[in-house]
């Protein structure tokens, strides 16, 4: 059994589910206004409440980390997966 390295691109895969990502958040914004799509919208969001503050007296760092995991992101997300898969 010969084992076969793919052609494929990790960056691409990377590349195309961010842009899944970014492309269902967008479409998810836009379906909250429509009442029948509202339900594409509903999701998790979880991370820091409280961002983490490093004073350093001549320059102030703020940290914050935010998910926010909705029907739509989630949809982009498998939607790059097959793009990725077909390519």
């Amino acid at each position: 059994m010969s084992y076969r390295r793919s052609n494929k691109n990790g960056w691409a895969l990377f590349l195309l589910i961010l842009a899944g990502i970014v492309l269902g958040g967008f479409l998810g914004s836009l379906a909250k206004n429509v009442e029948w799509l509202k339900w594409l919208n509903y999701g998790l969001s979880f991370g820091m409440e409280n961002p983490l503050e490093l004073d350093l007296k001549i320059i102030m760092l703020v940290l914050q980390l935010n998910f926010e995991i909705t029907i739509t992101s989630v949809i982009g997300v498998v939607a790059a997966i097959f793009v990725y898969r077909k390519l």
